[in-house]
């Protein structure tokens, strides 16, 4: 969860990965190779992906050992994607970053969620259980505000997006925690 594929190299160095961290479009870079991209760009605009061209809004570093830690180069590094999270992180996105986002952020989750080592804290997972338990509810329950008895597959349209709607809801409050987590304040 917390590292890049075994055996795959930065995209943008061509080498092993020094301090791998993952953007938000999912691709795995050096933390400092894409710093060093956001600083050949405007310091006032979030990079964009070397490899899908997507505007990278958040980056998440992997996990550091206690001896990576005491690295100055490494801690620089991390202070600068923190910086680089302050300022990008934790702006409001439109639906479609968000609809971009939502693979990699459910992934994720479902990942910290699954692993006993990572915790997330508990009001997070109660409001995260609380959503997908009254979304699965909403969508098997008969009740609905288009029945699809009535109207068919016009009526399951309702569901998918009720589904739609908890997901994205699911996806700002882990995104919220990794903001948080990775330079927010």
């Amino acid at each position: 969860m917390d590292g890049p594929p075994v055996g795959d190299i930065c995209s943008i160095c061509h080498g092993r990965f020094n301090t791998p961290c993952q953007a938000n479009c999912s691709h795995w870079f050096c933390g400092k190779c894409i710093m060093l991209v956001w600083d050949h760009g405007s310091p006032l605009q979030p990079c964009k992906c070397p490899l899908c061209r997507r505007q990278i809004t958040l980056l998440v570093p992997s996990e550091v050992s206690p001896i990576q830690q005491s690295d100055p180069e490494v801690e620089r590094v991390l202070n600068n994607i923190r910086t680089y999270n302050r300022h990008f992180g934790g702006n409001s996105t439109g639906l479609s970053q968000r609809l971009q986002d939502l693979p990699f952020l459910l992934r994720r989750l479902l990942r910290e969620l699954l692993n006993p080592q990572r915790s997330l804290p508990l009001v997070i997972r109660t409001r995260v259980y609380t959503a997908m338990v009254l979304s699965v509810v909403y969508a098997v329950s008969p009740i609905d505000i288009i029945p699809e008895a009535l109207l068919g597959l016009f009526g399951l349209m309702d569901d998918i997006f009720i589904l739609l709607i908890c997901f994205l809801y699911i996806a700002a409050i882990y995104r919220s925690v990794l903001y948080n987590r990775h330079g927010g304040t």
